[in-house]
């Protein structure tokens, strides 16, 4: 019997690829936190498929985040060690360089709930729930988008009632992540008294919250996002986040999830650059490798160019944020450029491995279609956009 040709292909180890040294000389202590995460993601890349085709959420590999102290996001939480934020966007990167899931489930839980709470927390919050959290043992989520309200988000329609010294809260919220996972949901509702949008910390156990995973993703499977109603939830005064006393308030938690977003789509990018790369290399046909034909080249120069661009942009910002100098339209412009870059990659390398690119072993169409829910979330690009041109022109094309 004549041996076949094995049609096995070596797509998923990390190139290094740098071009220019954007995330060359990295400090020791943030490169102990990027060690970290590629540990993580050592012990990631061979279970995650399985999840992504069956649409289940592998909360031990959520916990393991944890488990790694990957969850902190540059914040200061007692117990658990500090990231710059160079090293937060190293690790987000690492993460969705591996997996836009659990890429996804990290920025829930550190950087909008454990971020919200550190933000706008009560002391007594803080030390009830920071340290569960950042270790994986208690999973929050986020709940501001809404069924009718999206990029429109501070039109949010969820109200909040005070009653007898507590709350009643009544609405319904949709792609909340950790939403139906069994801990706790930070619910953004409108103060009937007031009409100012504030944020109130729900056990997801609590009578008249109910949430149902929402099915039939064709993006980020391996985590459940949660359609949210709640009906009359009844929660105490201790509940209300002090510190967060309208929508401008939640903004600034979502210009910091901007930012690793950008570092996000770099992942994306990176790993479907480099399974290009790899595959070019590997697969021969016409009687030689793909990497030897001119288009094949081209190609590949074209995806290294806009790579490098996001990696010089991810660096810069990173920098204007360690500084305390960043300004939240530079973290739109970073968000708008990487996500848009990332998907002119994912289409080039999707093309360049031709039928095998649409195999989840060969680790290009799970990021593809990852990245379309990533350029979406956050701020969509026509959002980010316009937050830019109002800035170029001093005039708002939106309310």
């Amino acid at each position: 019997m004549t041996a076949q040709p094995s049609t096995d292909y070596e797509l998923v180890e990390a190139l290094g690829t740098d071009y220019l040294g954007a995330l060359g000389n990295i400090p020791s202590a943030d490169s102990a936190h990027w060690d970290r995460a590629r540990q993580y993601t050592a012990e990631l890349l061979p279970r995650i498929n399985e999840y992504w085709d069956r649409g289940e959420y592998p909360l031990d590999l959520v916990r393991r985040m944890g488990e790694l102290d990957l969850f902190t996001d540059g914040l200061q939480i007692p117990g658990h060690e500090s990231m710059s934020p160079l090293a937060a966007g190293l690790v987000t990167m690492e993460i969705s360089r591996a997996d836009g899931s659990m890429g996804a489930a990290a920025a829930v839980q550190g950087g909008l709930v454990l971020r919200s709470l550190v933000l706008f927390g009560s002391i007594e919050q803080q030390e009830r729930y920071l340290g569960p959290l950042a270790s994986g043992e208690l999973l929050g989520g986020f709940a501001l988008t809404e069924p009718d309200h999206g990029s429109d988000a501070v039109s949010l329609e969820t109200s909040a009632r005070p009653d007898g010294g507590g709350w009643v809260l009544n609405g319904h919220k949709k792609w909340i992540g950790n939403g139906a996972a069994g801990g706790i949901t930070i619910v953004w509702a409108r103060d009937e008294a007031d009409g100012q949008v504030k944020g109130f910390l729900v056990e997801q156990s609590a009578p008249g919250y109910s949430a149902q995973v929402i099915r039939g993703k064709g993006a980020l499977r391996a985590i459940h996002q949660a359609e949210i109603a709640l009906d009359g939830v009844k929660v105490g005064p201790e509940a209300l986040l002090p510190w967060a006393g309208s929508f401008k308030d939640v903004s600034r938690a979502l210009v910091e999830t901007r930012v690793s977003v950008g570092w996000s789509a770099l992942g994306h990018a990176t790993a479907m650059f480099e399974a290009a790369l790899s595959y070019a290399k590997q697969r021969t046909q016409f009687g030689k490798p793909l990497a030897a034909h001119q288009m094949v080249q081209e190609r590949l120069a074209q995806m290294l160019a806009e790579l490098t661009n996001m990696q010089l942009q991810c660096r810069a910002v990173t920098q204007l944020q360690a500084e305390n100098r960043m300004r939240p339209v530079q973290a739109s412009m970073l968000k708008y450029h990487n996500t848009r870059a990332a998907r002119r990659i994912a289409s080039v390398a999707r093309d360049m491995l031709g039928g095998n690119g649409i195999l989840l072993e060969n680790h290009v169409i799970r990021h593809l279609t990852d990245v379309e829910a990533l350029h979406t979330y956050e701020g969509t690009e026509s959002v980010q956009a316009l937050i830019l041109g109002r800035d170029l022109t001093g005039i708002s094309a939106f309310a």
